[in-house]
Parts: C-alpha cells; structure tokens; sequence
C-alpha cells in the first residue's frame, strides 16, 4: 500500500497508519472491487432519478454514487429486504403452482374453508305437546311439566335433534318482545327449525330430560319441569298478608 503521500508524512517516506485510515482503505479496496464484479446494470433495484444520484427501489434509499450503493447492498437492512422478497416469491410460486387449469385455487385440506351450504328445508315435523303436574308431591307443591314429542322420520344420517332455548329478546317473530315467555327451539336437518312459546320461570335442572329414539320411529322427546313458585307466608304478612 503507498503511504508516501500521507498528510504528516516525510516524502516517499512511509508515515503512520492508523485504524481508522487502514478502515477507510479497507472500505475503498472492496467498493473497488464490487464495482469490477458485479455488474450494476442487472441489478434489478438501481436506479437512477433525475438528479443524477441513486436510488434503491428495495429499501427506498438515496445514494450519491455507484460505489456508496454497493456499500449499502452489503448492508443489514438490504439483506432482510433480499430475504423478505425472496420469501414473498417463494409464497407466490407455491400458490402459481397449485392452481389448476381452470384457475381454481386449491388450498391445503387442513386450511380450506368450510362454508355452510344452503339445504333445502322439507317442512316441520309432527309435534305432540303434553301438559301435566307431578302426582308424586302433594298439590300445594305440585310442578307443572310439559313433554314435546317430535317425529323426524326425515332425518339425516348420524344425525340428532339439538335444541335450545332462546329469550323474548332474541327473537325477531313476535313483536314487541313479551318477557313473561321463552322459546324452546328444536333443530334437525333437513326439517325446518321449530319454536315454541313456554313461560319465562325457572326450569328444574335436575329432572331436565330428552330422549332420542334413533330406531325406526325417529322420535325426539324433551320432558321439563318448572320450579315451584317461593311460598308466601301470610301470617307474617310477607306478600298481601294483614297484621
């Protein structure tokens, strides 16, 4: 390396190097010879504006000159920008490559949407409702029962009726909502889904019961029992009562 004319340097006499010249010299070596390997005119991020300087179409970047652009290819944040892209095209050919001839995109099996297909309803079922009290208790306490019988002779293979129940506030059928009642909807493919309006009271749990017959008969049963309303103790006038 000729260091003989270096600021504070005899002549052709070889002063000092420092780091930070030797660095300097270091950069300049390896932008001189980029400059001679790679052919700036291929490279798909170069341009030039119309001020005369550079720019990087990548990272959206200004450069003074060629060499000050090849610094900056060398750089971090053009690297991530070359693996991004790469990454991008990677994705594109993937999903170039699955197209079918028709142009149908078919997504892997695990990723596939599943939308709902509209079914073709064939009517509601044949509905049987029974009211009754529970002759097991005394009458003072006696709970009022109500049985739904549904036969779904229709019914889709590995199929079973669902049901569930749905506030006066949820519906969009009887107007204005009336919050006495409740609806009790029994669903089942591909029969229309059915309601029915049943007092708003608490439901005893634990005597809650349904039945499906999956034989022949296709017959869906829902038995449930209202709670008993509190008892009122008149002698202490609690409701209505007088002292």
């Amino acid at each position: 390396m000729d260091r003989k004319y270096r600021a504070g340097s005899q002549f052709c006499g070889g002063g000092a190097l420092s780091q930070q010249n030797a660095e300097r010299e270091r950069k300049d070596r390896l932008k001189r010879l980029a400059l001679e390997s790679i052919d700036l005119a291929k490279d798909p991020y170069l341009i030039r504006n119309h001020l005369g300087s550079y720019e990087c179409k990548l990272c959206l970047t200004l450069h003074t000159n060629e060499a000050n652009y090849l610094a900056h290819t060398q750089g971090k944040k053009h690297q991530q920008g070359l693996a991004r892209r790469a990454h991008l095209e990677k994705i594109k050919a993937e999903r170039d490559a699955a197209l079918q001839p028709g142009g149908v995109l078919l997504a892997p099996q695990s990723k596939r949407l599943q939308r709902p297909t509209k079914k073709v309803r064939i009517g509601r079922p044949a509905y049987q409702v029974f009211k009754s009290r529970d002759t097991t208790t005394p009458d003072s306490s006696s709970q009022r029962c109500l049985t739904f019988e549904l036969s779904f002779p229709e019914i889709e293979a590995a199929l079973q009726p669902r049901h569930r129940f749905m506030s006066a506030f949820e519906q969009k059928v009887d107007t204005p909502p009336d919050r006495k009642y409740q609806y009790l909807l029994i669903a089942a493919d591909p029969y229309e889904t059915v309601a029915f309006k049943i007092p708003n009271e608490p439901i005893d749990k634990e005597r809650f019961v349904t039945h499906w017959d999956g034989g022949d008969a296709k017959r869906f049963t829902l038995t449930l029992y209202f709670m008993d309303p509190p008892k009122v103790d008149d002698k202490n006038g609690e409701e209505g009562g007088t002292q």
